[in-house]
């Protein structure tokens, strides 16, 4: 019970970390090289552009890779975990849990956040003299985009940033459109956030999964529900023709009774995923959505 409860923070959390980026601008008439106004409403002025950079956040050490400033990685927390070249930048510690002497050793010229990290912490950081910007990740796959223009604009990468949040919005924009024809032939799909003896848990509407999970141009068995919690009567009633799993769980998943009377069980449509690809709004979401919609198309095959 313990490990789910974990695993449903991270992914509140991090979903959490994703609601409110606001475009950041730099104003040509000013000498400052970036002004923001942040997602705990402070006014954030950098006077100059940095060079040395810390990531608390792990979909932000994820564009950075993806933009190419990852030169400009000095720290990351010990939840960066891709790609894998991040496991050779030091760890400063957890979102709850900052490692401030280890923050301090890599003399960061500002450090970027999410919403785990409290407003305490960031008065503690900034009394030490180093900025803390906090960019909330969107709460939707599409908001994505800002964010990766937003870190191009802090890293001095906007060329390759603003290619890469285009490219986002128009697979997006394609995903929605092919999906049009699909309209009343989704596969259904169960996402094993938890199961066992502990309960069952599945993505409800309005998180990202349940939006990866329709641009993928399927349908949500959890559409329905308002929360992470799911009943075994409402999952056996549901009956999903595909089940996702985290691979680390799958085989369990699989041979464990009752789920073993699932059709998509009996039928060999359980698919085991990278969590990493699922569980947080990151850079690899478009992989899990391409991955489920693959899944889909082969059964009419």
């Amino acid at each position: 019970m313990k490990r789910i409860l974990k695993i449903l923070l991270i992914i509140t959390v991090l979903v959490g970390s994703l609601a409110g980026c606001r475009q950041a601008t730099k104003d040509a008439a000013s000498s400052c090289f970036f002004e923001w106004t942040d997602s705990y409403g402070r006014e954030i002025v950098l006077e100059k552009a940095p060079q040395r950079i810390a990531s608390l956040s792990p979909a932000i050490t994820e564009i950075f890779y993806m933009i190419g400033a990852e030169n400009k990685l000095v720290g990351v927390s010990d939840f960066c975990h891709y790609p894998p070249e991040v496991e050779k930048i030091p760890k400063i510690g957890g979102m709850q849990n900052i490692n401030m002497e280890a923050l301090l050793a890599q003399h960061p010229d500002v450090l970027l956040i999410g919403s785990m990290v409290s407003e305490k912490d960031v008065e503690t950081i900034e009394k030490m003299n180093i900025p803390v910007v906090t960019i909330k990740e969107e709460s939707n796959i599409e908001g994505m985009s800002e964010m990766i223009e937003v870190l191009g604009r802090i890293t001095g990468c906007e060329q390759k940033a603003s290619e890469e949040a285009t490219r986002w919005r128009q697979r997006i924009e394609q995903l929605k459109q092919e999906n049009e024809k699909l309209k009343g032939s989704e596969k259904s799909v169960f996402y094993v956030v938890g199961f066992g003896d502990a309960g069952d848990f599945t993505a409800p509407k309005g998180s990202h999964i349940h939006e990866m999970i329709e641009l993928a141009g399927c349908r949500n068995i959890g559409a329905e529900l308002s929360n992470w919690n799911v009943s075994r009567e409402f999952l056996f009633k549901s009956d999903p023709d595909i089940i996702i799993i985290r691979s680390e769980d799958c085989d369990a998943f699989k041979s464990q009774y009752p789920y073993t009377q699932l059709k998509a069980v009996k039928e060999g449509h359980v698919y085991p995923i990278e969590s990493g690809w699922i569980d947080v709004v990151s850079t690899r979401n478009l992989q899990a959505i391409e991955f489920i919609r693959q899944k889909a198309q082969e059964l009419d095959s």
